[in-house]
């Protein structure tokens, strides 16, 4: 395929795309916005995209990207009462940007690795079974990734924004070739503010973990 070819699937695609996949595509990069501010409205609007995402992903018969918007639903209820969550006394927030230990990353590794091979063979059985659609080593790459960068993120790891930078490289190729070419574009996106929050969350962690050296 040409760069003419790509163009003009680029131009189609958007033409068709629903009303609410633009929604879901602009919620889900207000969002990641809101994320990397450590904005904790990340998790009300972020749950309007996972929640239409959800459907369109069903409706689509593109099953691994509905049980990733699944988790993202759960995963954000939960990041929601963690980032909200107060100290009694000083009425501060609890949870804080932090780097991940060499033990975290180990889980982290490992967390990746159980998620990555039971929806790489959940989603090969789908395709043979009635999910065409499916490229099982892709969206089980794309699924891991999210589902490890949802879980850091909930808890406030920089390395978050690692796994997620992997999740929209491997998104954008994804959902082009699956015809959802506007949330292609998203992804794009989000990619670009997902090294942006990368690097305003080490900025921050450091500064914290600078500030509890010299008060400690």
């Amino acid at each position: 395929m040409n760069s003419s070819e790509i163009f003009q699937q680029l131009i189609t695609g958007l033409q068709n795309t629903s009303l609410l996949e633009f929604i879901a595509v602009f919620a889900g990069i207000g969002s990641v916005w809101f994320s990397r501010k450590e904005n904790i409205w990340v998790y009300p609007v972020g749950l309007i995209n996972t929640v239409i995402y959800i459907y369109l992903s069903v409706k689509g018969h593109l099953f691994g990207e509905a049980s990733v918007n699944l988790y993202y639903t759960i995963m954000s209820i939960y990041g929601w009462i963690l980032w909200a969550k107060k100290d009694s006394v000083r009425h501060e927030h609890v949870l804080h940007i932090s780097f991940s230990t060499r033990k975290e990353w180990m889980v982290q590794l490992l967390f990746f690795g159980v998620f990555y091979v039971v929806i790489f063979f959940c989603l090969t059985w789908l395709k043979k079974a009635f999910a065409p659609e499916a490229i099982p080593w892709a969206d089980a790459f794309a699924s891991a990734t999210a589902y490890t960068g949802m879980w850091l993120m909930a808890k406030k790891k920089v390395e978050s924004w690692l796994w997620w930078i992997a999740t929209n490289l491997a998104s954008i190729p994804l959902y082009f070739v699956k015809g959802y070419v506007f949330t292609s574009v998203q992804f794009l996106i989000l990619f670009g503010l997902a090294i942006a929050g990368l690097a305003e969350w080490r900025r921050r962690g450091r500064g914290i973990s600078n500030n509890r050296t010299r008060n400690g």
